[in-house]
């Protein structure tokens, strides 16, 4: 992640409230109403040369009979190719129920895509692509992409991500759907930015929100650490009444 230093100073004032605008406007969206279990929302900055080392979790309280005791965890390393175009590979990626054994799922190769400098515009844009490969008999390929954005006003970050996602088989699509995602977060500190976490999905009619602490912590030679947990709460009565959240990422050069 770039230090805050880096970021070019402010765009006028007219431009910086429309912006502001959107990106709250848009984030409402994403609690106005089965089970995903994407939760993060990416960034689109890439650091050329970077090297990521990432872990999720998420588990599952309540709600309907699908999302009631469902858990996801995915490992993954990632590449900054350029300062454009960051490749990551998820090589682990189980999931379960309550009272079932663990299935691995498959692989997924993820593509970020800056499509601006940092800093250039009062939003910064980017692109996600990618591709999972399915581990499980009958259950097909599948794709996603879509534009993620990203807004930093002083402390104050904002990311949105509207994903489309579909299924491939061997011969056409499968019904797409999509989904939105937003975060916000407050730098107090390196160590310690609490935020919120807010999912939109429409296909599985499920929506949550809920708070979200976040930090870092730089060691050895420039080498960072990040973390963020927390837990998000169902909206709706398809939604999981909670979900909790733990990410571990460890870039370095």
């Amino acid at each position: 992640m770039k230090p805050l230093s880096t970021l070019s100073p402010a765009m006028p004032v007219q431009t910086d409230r429309y912006a502001g605008l959107l990106m709250s406007h848009l984030a409402l969206l994403t609690c106005s109403s089965i089970y995903a279990n994407d939760y993060i929302v990416y960034s689109p900055i890439v650091v050329a040369g970077q090297n990521e080392i990432e872990s999720r979790a998420a588990s599952n309280q309540g709600g309907s009979a699908i999302a009631q005791g469902a858990w996801e965890e995915d490992l993954s390393i990632a590449h900054g190719m350029n300062s454009w175009w960051k490749s990551e590979i998820y090589f682990l990626k189980d999931a379960g129920a309550a009272h079932t054994p663990p299935q691995q799922l498959g692989y997924e190769f993820e593509n970020t895509f800056q499509w601006a400098e940092t800093g250039r515009y009062a939003i910064t844009p980017g692109f996600l692509l990618s591709y999972g490969k399915s581990r499980q008999a009958g259950v097909p390929d599948a794709l996603e992409m879509g534009p993620l954005f990203e807004r930093q006003d002083g402390a104050l970050k904002q990311k949105l991500n509207l994903i489309w996602e579909a299924d491939l088989h061997h011969d056409l699509l499968g019904r797409p759907g999509w989904r939105a995602a937003y975060a916000a977060s407050y730098r107090y500190r390196d160590a310690w930015q609490p935020g919120l976490e807010a999912y939109l999905r429409p296909s599985d009619h499920s929506n949550q929100i809920g708070p979200i602490f976040s930090g870092e912590w730089p060691h050895h030679h420039g080498d960072e650490l990040e973390y963020s947990m927390g837990a998000v709460f169902g909206c709706n009565r398809s939604a999981p009444q909670v979900t909790w959240i733990l990410r571990l990422e460890e870039e370095f050069n």
